[in-house]
């Protein structure tokens, strides 16, 4: 099964492609989705849309499994994730690929055995359970950040298949 997971984002998304079998697994590919954080918000969500579209159609994947928002503080950065979001689900119902949706929460219980753990801590889980191989392409911290929790929730979509939680 080859599992899309995207951490979704409007100026930043990553995305993280793993191949699950119940024997095996493997990083497939991960990076980012980029927008011009001044740039204008239809474009911006036509060029996370065509982005994604990319992904689905290069990649072909099973499933597309996608962390689901939660914010507590920010209503206008919620708004504009949740349209971004909304984009990403309607590129995968247009490439007729089901879409799954995990709380951050049930994340990186999953992922790092705690459902409060930080991005050091799934960081490390991943590169314990995916490989050492899964560093930043960037130096840029934030960069991997992005693509690091993308690919936490792909892997989280294959333990959940598994029934390994």
């Amino acid at each position: 099964m080859l599992i899309l997971g995207i951490d979704p984002g409007t100026a930043t998304t990553g995305f993280g492609l793993i191949e699950f079998s119940q024997k095996s697994l493997a990083v497939v590919d991960f990076g980012l989705i980029e927008t011009d954080k001044n740039g204008e918000p239809g474009q911006r969500l036509e060029s996370i849309y065509r982005e994604v579209t990319n992904l689905l159609e290069k990649f072909s994947p099973d499933i597309m499994a996608v962390e689901r928002l939660f914010f507590a503080n920010n209503a206008k950065t919620a708004m504009s994730v949740g349209q971004a979001q909304g984009v990403m689900i309607f590129a995968a119902a247009r490439c007729k690929i089901d879409v799954v949706e995990y709380a951050p929460g049930t994340i990186k219980k999953i992922i790092a055995g705690d459902g409060r753990a930080d991005k050091k801590m799934i960081q490390k889980a991943l590169r314990q359970i995916l490989g050492p191989r899964i560093k930043s392409k960037k130096k840029a911290k934030t960069h991997f950040d992005n693509a690091a929790d993308a690919l936490a929730v792909a892997l989280c979509h294959a333990i959940k298949v598994k029934g390994g939680e």
